[in-house]
């Protein structure tokens, strides 16, 4: 396969942000004393007086944000994923999710591949306790062109939305004709024999993996399911009803996250035989991102095995 460009999904972020910046004057940005990290210091450097900068004080910023979205305006608040799902949670629940302002939440070095940050850092829990929030949106792109439609389609929506960014650059298999919709899925590889339900960095996983399956005789199907919630069910149960198993891959713990989504949708409306790939109830630990990965078994060598194991090939 041949050599891909390598884009990390923060980065799409920032450019995103100072991309609708120029469009829509509403738009402004709050930052946690992470403006280079999070990238939103595009934005802040070419509208500085639209961008704030709250310190050290998630919580604080959430408050602020929420507020900034009662007058009209419309939010992002940004910071590393512990810090905005995690140490903000209940300003995000009580200030954010329960009166459902227009708040965005730009969260980025989600999942353990933020690598040699550590257990305190790789935030492998946000999908579970943003999906937990009622009417809150959650997504996480599979590339750079998928988080720039996402940042433009959550500004757009109406109400809290949780969008998660990776720290490290993943293959750009998208092209810039790609439409992304909040709750729909996409068909990335069809197949008959499983279906491997991806997002985030595990979407490129799970295309290397259906390519080498074929030696095995396994016709894998591959979709990108960027938004957690709302699930695209319809495409879940389509997917279950073609290929009677169904695999789901995410950098995120198994508790919680995408496959427990997929899981409940098929478990009420189409009992189907499933394997989930993540993060298995651990901590994770320190380690360059591409180790780390390997470790807990969030690689195309894995989805393989575990796909293998369940076709019985």
């Amino acid at each position: 396969m041949a050599e891909m460009k390598k884009i990390a999904t923060r980065d799409s972020y920032g450019k995103a942000l100072a991309a609708l910046g120029e469009e829509f004057d509403n738009l402004v940005v709050l930052d946690a004393d992470l403006a280079g990290a999070t990238k939103t210091a595009v934005f802040q450097k070419a509208f500085p007086q639209r961008h704030f900068d709250c310190g050290i004080a998630e919580s604080n910023m959430m408050s602020v944000a929420a507020g900034l979205a009662a007058t009209g305006l419309v939010p992002f608040a940004s910071s590393f994923a512990m810090f905005a799902a995690g140490r903000a949670f209940e300003q995000v629940r009580n200030s954010i999710g329960y009166p459902h302002l227009n708040v965005k939440i730009g969260a980025t070095h989600g999942g353990i591949s933020v690598g040699e940050d550590g257990a305190s850092h790789q935030c492998c829990e946000d999908f579970a306790l943003m999906r937990s929030i009622p009417g809150m949106v959650v997504m996480s792109p599979a590339d750079d062109v998928e988080a720039r439609a996402m940042v433009r389609a959550a500004y757009l929506h109406e109400g809290p939305v949780y969008m998660r960014f990776g720290r490290s650059g993943i293959p750009v298999f998208h092209d810039e004709s790609y439409q992304f919709q909040i709750g729909k899925g996409e068909i990335v590889r069809d197949g008959k024999d499983v279906a491997v339900i991806a997002n985030g960095l595990m979407v490129w996983e799970a295309i290397t993996a259906a390519e080498a399956l074929r030696e095995f005789g396994i016709d894998a199907m591959v979709i990108n399911m960027a938004t957690v919630k709302p699930l695209d069910e319809e495409l879940v149960l389509e997917a279950a009803k073609k290929c009677g198993k169904v695999i789901t891959a995410e950098e995120h713990s198994v508790i919680g996250g995408l496959g427990e989504a997929v899981a409940g949708v098929l478990g009420e409306k189409l009992p189907t035989p499933m394997r989930r790939i993540g993060v298995q109830d651990v901590f994770g630990q320190s380690g360059p991102a591409a180790e780390v990965l390997k470790y807990y078994g969030l690689t195309a060598d894995n989805i393989v095995k575990v796909a293998r194991e369940f076709c019985g090939k």
